[in-house]
């Protein structure tokens, strides 16, 4: 409730109208993708250059339209890390949470996220500031938060990223994930049931179509 009460306070309707909408009635589908962090992993080129660092307070006002994260930061969940520009401006944040933190991320989200298991890291709350996007920022800045955060005991990194999103799908798909697990998320009078399942061939075959992979 807090929440929408933020966002009325900022004028953003539309975006409130959306949410409840698909609490009435919706079905969504969603990658589960996984990357195996012992795998060696070449990293693509990137169209910008870009630096990594942690969160800043100060960093909060360019990430205002960040509205499906909005109260993330204030749960203090570690870490978040944010990419900047050459002009050390940011243009990029994600969350990379271990699963000591596994609570949390059932309290935030709820459950549409699999328990991490004891080896796994949960990529989540990617967003890129709308002026900087179609930049490749998101498919380089992946791979050097990875390299940063980098835990001995930790193997898989998993993520998740809607079946239609194409350009984060390609972004991941560069950052070296591969699809794992389908989430099927059903809404029905506010009701939510969540189901993960094998992802079926067609839905494969889709995603590769979509995303211009020519073998397996």
């Amino acid at each position: 409730m807090l929440r929408i009460i933020n966002l009325i306070k900022k004028g953003e309707f539309k975006f409130i109208v959306k949410g409840v909408s698909k609490r009435v009635f919706s079905e969504t589908k969603t990658f589960g993708l996984k990357r195996d962090l012992r795998m060696h992993f070449n990293a693509i080129d990137p169209k910008i250059n870009i630096r990594i660092r942690l969160y800043r307070d100060e960093d909060k006002a360019y990430f205002i339209k960040d509205l499906q994260n909005h109260g993330l930061i204030e749960k203090n969940i570690p870490k978040c890390y944010v990419a900047t520009t050459d002009k050390n401006l940011p243009c990029f944040r994600q969350w990379l949470i271990i699963s000591e933190y596994r609570d949390a991320v059932q309290d935030f989200w709820g459950p549409i996220f699999p328990i991490l298991k004891e080896d796994e890291i949960l990529l989540e709350g990617g967003f890129t500031i709308p002026t900087m996007r179609n930049k490749g920022i998101m498919s380089t800045a992946i791979p050097e938060i990875l390299e940063i955060e980098k835990p001995v005991d930790k193997r898989y990194v998993i993520t998740f990223v809607g079946v239609n999103n194409i350009p984060s799908l390609k972004g991941i798909h560069r950052s070296g994930f591969v699809p794992y697990i389908l989430r099927i998320e059903k809404w029905c009078l506010f009701n939510r049931r969540v189901i993960f399942k094998e992802i079926p061939e067609n839905e494969i075959n889709l995603y590769r179509k979509n995303l211009g992979i020519t073998s397996a």
